[in-house]
């Protein structure tokens, strides 16, 4: 069961829908997860969006996305589908945070930088393959 909220500005409410809806019928049907989307402007953040879980950070199941609001419908869909992989990865207990570190399957991975980090980096390559699969889907 999914519970999803949308709020902000400049942003396709059905899209958002569209896309949360697929995701989490293919990869998470039996889950019941709650997904916050947060549509507002990131530019002085230096990013087009994130992810965090809320509340318990063991087995997570409610999490907030923000969006870079006004983004064409390409880079909309391929950030959104990015941040849900990364989602999939909290569920699965891949990727954890807590106590200040961040881990990756059980190994602190809190020093390493950005384009370093094995999370971004799964979610990365899965990018196009989500992105062919939503695309067919339709």
């Amino acid at each position: 069961m999914l519970y999803l909220e949308t709020y902000g500005y400049g942003y396709s409410i059905r899209r958002a829908q569209s896309i949360v809806n697929w995701f989490i019928g293919e990869y998470l049907p039996r889950h019941k997860i709650t997904v916050d989307i947060n549509h507002r402007g990131m530019k002085r953040d230096c990013a087009l969006a994130w992810i965090g879980p809320i509340g318990s950070h063991y087995r997570p199941r409610h999490f907030e996305i923000e969006m870079q609001s006004n983004l064409d419908a390409d880079t909309y869909t391929v950030t959104l589908l990015h941040e849900l992989w990364h989602l999939l990865q909290h569920v699965r207990g891949d990727l954890s945070f807590g106590r200040n570190k961040r881990c990756w399957k059980g190994t602190d991975c809190s020093l390493m930088d950005y384009t370093d980090q094995p999370w971004e980096i799964e979610a990365e390559s899965m990018e196009s393959v989500l992105l062919d699969k939503y695309l067919k889907s339709l």
